[in-house]
């Protein structure tokens, strides 16, 4: 079995002027990635890999999760093929994974993840918010033979607030 688990980068801010790559996160898209990764620790689940996107605000929302799961830094991988918003680099980059690897963080853009959740998941998402996290298990051993699999999660920071 595979899981899969995408999640958006928190919300940016575009208040710096920088190029997109370089874009920071907002004060609240660090507390939503805190948030949301406070709530994911208590599923105990510990990727074998975690990879990200090369941009910062993809990173630093990682970089987030990563330290409040107590997920070493040597189990990260940051690819420029994450970053892309349309999401035939990222589904390539996932069915290319070594076959050793089971469970996978996955942290990305829009529509890259909106677009493969839905092409891979059982669950039509109608927009993976920032910070959205969904968790896809597939019943192969192989990443190329995977197709639609059962989503197990979706995890919203609008489903913990009050």
């Amino acid at each position: 079995m595979k899981t899969l688990v995408l999640i958006r980068h928190a919300k940016s801010s575009w208040s710096h002027g920088l190029q997109d790559v370089d874009r920071p996160l907002s004060d609240r898209g660090f507390n939503d990635a805190n948030l949301l990764s406070n709530e994911f620790k208590t599923l105990n689940f510990i990727p074998d890999s975690v990879f990200s996107s090369s941009a910062n605000r993809a990173l630093t929302t990682c970089n987030i999760f990563m330290e409040t799961l107590q997920i070493s830094k040597c189990n990260l991988q940051i690819s420029n093929q994450l970053y892309d918003f349309e999401g035939r680099k990222v589904l390539d980059f996932i069915r290319h994974l070594d076959d050793s690897i089971n469970n996978v963080m996955i942290f990305g853009h829009n529509y890259a993840l909106t677009a493969i959740s839905n092409l891979l998941g059982n669950v039509f998402i109608d927009n993976l918010p920032t910070c959205g996290l969904v968790m896809i298990n597939f019943d192969t051993s192989f990443w190329k033979n995977i197709d639609k699999g059962h989503h197990a999660l979706t995890l919203f920071p609008k489903h913990l607030k009050t």
